[in-house]
């Protein structure tokens, strides 16, 4: 059987022009706006669940607004909030709701800090009177209303505070906080990079009590890292990040009763003394708070139901896997207080009901297939809404199944990918739709029986102008490696000949539970890789062993071993494309970025007599700089497993380089830290290998801002031209050379 099998879906359209009338994709293009892609703004459904708000800015006269479209008809009804209108507030940039609605927070002055949090300025506006309070002189971090709509909570130099909106008075809760020391309410680094979220405290049903995690990360080792800007002596950025094996924050959780200011630490029967707490989320019962706990290797993970009066606790949950379990956002408390889980315990992620004591009432969702987002839950008509890959791993779909998993109905019709944003009452959604071969579509439908009610923006402009342009049909495929059939693309030269033999680029990330093979309308790369199909590459990706939505076997079969198993299917690939006869085997290179550059390195390494060249972006070059979350979860310790650590790394086969190596890396990275970089360069120097490299000054792990993306992609494309683009072979005249159109 030959190793590959295709099935072919066009990219972006069907010309109607000659090619001879059609122009080539240029890297200004790219990056100037030329092939903007239309979006659906960020949209919130109102409480009725009729109408839905949006926020809106008039870049000529610099004011926003917050605008309330009806769902039906998405005419406008009304604009609720106009910045010009306000006096105390020039301009806002984001907002958000009190619980019933008679109340928006409005965020002014908003400073990164990193990936996920930020230091702003905030404001109340009473939507009865048009009032305008300001919670805080300070820039502070997370406000949030309690459920009445009372008082906002928030968090100001690592403390918590909560400021009354009807006395206008503030309340300080901690008083310990200090920077790189105690945080009260706010994550520190790890957790927003890895657990994805910023604000720890939440408030219970009644708005009475406030639950917040506390980290002491005093011993916590430091990072330091230069910010060179624009002055005369560079400044140091320094912050606490634990490195594999290295000491973490030490965690707790307290209860905040505001009636009679007093805080209570809970403590819970846990088997383990190192652990995270992931998730703290009440239950509708504003004296139940739950708290789910993980062992440092997060393999296992326990729901605890934690009583506020008497602060006592029950296990109601306990999840174990060999390897490790993810962390979701899942977790829903119905009306009875049962409750919706999502799990990976039958080997593919579905999901489950339990009532409040833990008791299985069943599981709703089941196949050899995976739920990839949970929606809600309808409670009139007791249906739950997800997005899975159940039609073909590569295609995400939007099904309705009853809470007793009976009566499934897939709402989404077209292949490709389907996401859905749902009104509040669960009666319509709106679909964001995109495929390889059609750019995204938003649409309005009703959540009953997915039924279309109108298209909402479908960017024909852009379709039109790409039919200007010469562009290359993306192939899907899968390819037979290792034992398994694996996931690829593939973009061809538009006059794709197969009596020549072409250069082949691949693309890899390969990151635990990972996708980049899947039928989605894709970003600014895949515009770069059609320009570099015009010149003649051939363009491929493949989703090797630890990626995701195949089960978790197929993903956790790299555990302990990062790199090892990516890596030989990556390279063992390499060898099948090269065997093909429109392939130059001499020819073949590859790239990728963070994870994705760990893996191109390591291929070119290791794979010395396949690869031709690789560019490393931001890569990881060896898992003992990385954080504890993330690497951990994959390798245990460095202590415990320094086999795993030093075997897969880049930096240790630098003896093993024969191709051609760019490194790239932003000096600011407060994620993937340059270290990385530096200790491969050194490691290179000492080798004595020649390679070539590029730092961006103060860039972070995306390497953007002003003309840096644009220099970068120039960057990487001089590079691969010098490196595999100086011929096209004709397979049966070795001799007869036509040069790579540069």
């Amino acid at each position: 059987m030959h190793p590959i099998r295709t099935a072919v879906f066009l990219l972006f359209f069907v010309s109607f022009l000659s090619p001879a009338q059609q122009k080539d994709i240029t890297l200004q293009n790219i990056w100037d706006g030329t092939f903007r892609t239309e979006r659906m703004d960020a949209l919130h459904s109102m409480a009725n669940g009729k109408q839905y708000s949006v926020l809106e800015f008039n870049s000529n006269n610099r004011t926003s607004t917050i605008d309330i479209y009806d769902y039906e008809s998405l005419s406008k009804v009304k604009t609720l909030v106009n910045s010009a209108d306000l006096k105390a507030i020039e301009f806002f940039i984001d907002y958000d709701f009190s619980e019933d609605e008679s109340k928006v927070l409005l965020t002014t002055e908003l400073d990164p800090i990193y990936r996920r949090s930020a230091l702003g300025k905030y404001y109340v506006l009473n939507l009865a009177d048009d009032s305008v309070q300001l919670v805080s002189k300070d820039k502070i971090q997370e406000p949030t209303f309690s459920p009445q709509g009372d008082y906002v909570a928030y968090g100001h130099e690592n403390n918590l505070y909560v400021y009354d909106l009807g006395s206008e008075t503030t309340r300080q809760i901690t008083f310990d906080g200090k920077k790189n020391e105690i945080i009260n309410g706010i994550t520190d680094w790890v957790y927003e990079e890895e657990f994805s979220f910023v604000r720890a405290f939440e408030w219970n049903a009644d708005g009475s009590k406030i639950a917040f995690l506390r980290f002491d990360e005093t011993e916590v080792p430091e990072f330091s890292m230069d910010v060179y800007g624009g002055e005369l002596y560079p400044k140091q950025q320094l912050f606490k990040y634990p490195k594999a094996g290295e000491k973490n924050a030490e965690l707790s959780l307290h209860i905040y009763d505001l009636r009679s200011g007093k805080t209570s630490e809970v403590k819970v029967g846990k088997r383990y003394s190192d652990f995270y707490i992931p998730r703290i989320q009440w239950t509708k019962d504003p004296d139940i708070l739950s708290a789910q706990y993980m062992n440092r290797y997060q393999n296992e993970l326990d729901l605890w139901m934690i009583n506020a009066d008497n602060m006592s606790s029950d296990l109601v949950l306990a999840e174990r896997d060999d390897a490790y379990i993810d962390v979701t956002f899942n977790l829903t408390f119905l009306e009875d207080n049962s409750f919706i889980w999502t799990s990976e315990a039958d080997g593919f992620n579905h999901i489950y009901h339990y009532r409040l004591n833990g008791e299985l009432i069943n599981q709703v969702t089941s196949g050899n297939w995976e739920v990839t987002s949970y929606y809600g839950f309808d409670q009139d008509n007791n249906r739950i809404y997800y997005q899975s890959v159940e039609n073909g791993s590569i295609n995400r779909d939007i099904y309705a199944i009853g809470l007793n998993g009976r009566n499934k109905k897939r709402l989404s019709d077209k292949e490709g990918t389907h996401s859905a944003s749902f009104s509040a009452d669960f009666t319509f959604y709106i679909n964001s739709y995109s495929s390889a071969e059609n750019a995204p579509v938003y649409t309005l439908n009703r959540s009953r029986d997915g039924r279309l009610i109108k298209v909402i923006k479908n960017n024909e402009k852009l379709a039109e102008k790409l039919n200007t342009y010469r562009t290359s049909k993306k192939e899907f495929s899968t390819i037979s490696v290792n034992g398994n059939d694996l996931n690829m693309w593939m973009i061809k030269p538009a006059d794709f000949d197969p009596e020549k033999a072409y250069p082949v680029l691949m693309y890899q990330y390969s990151g635990p539970g990972s996708q980049q093979v899947s039928n989605r309308w894709n970003s600014s790369n895949d515009y770069w890789y059609q320009m570099l199909a015009q010149k003649g590459y051939i363009i491929v990706c493949i989703d090797g062993r630890g990626t995701g939505l195949r089960g978790a076997e197929f993903k956790k079969v790299t555990q302990k071993e990062l790199g090892k198993y990516e890596v030989e299917d990556q390279i063992e690939a390499a060898r099948k494309l090269g065997s093909l006869p429109y392939v130059d085997a001499e020819r073949i290179g590859i790239w990728g970025w963070s994870y994705g550059g760990f893996m191109s390195s390591n291929c070119l390494f290791k794979g010395n007599d396949v690869f031709k060249m690789a560019i490393a972006v931001a890569p990881v070059t060896s898992w003992r700089f990385y954080d504890t979350i993330y690497t951990e979860r994959y390798m245990t310790t460095p202590q415990e497993n320094p086999g795993g650590y030093d075997d897969n790394s880049p930096i240790n086969h630098v003896d093993k380089l024969k191709g051609d190596l760019l490194l790239i890396h932003g000096s600011g990275d407060d994620n993937v830290h340059v270290q990385n970089t530096m200790r491969m360069i050194e490691a290179l120097i000492q080798a004595d290998k020649q390679f070539e490299w590029m730092i961006y000054p103060d860039r972070n792990h995306g390497i953007y801002g002003g003309n840096t993306r644009l220099h970068l992609y120039k960057k990487m494309t001089d590079f691969i031209d010098r490196t595999l683009g100086d011929k096209l072979v004709n397979k049966d005249s070795p001799s007869e050379k036509v040069r790579i159109r540069g």
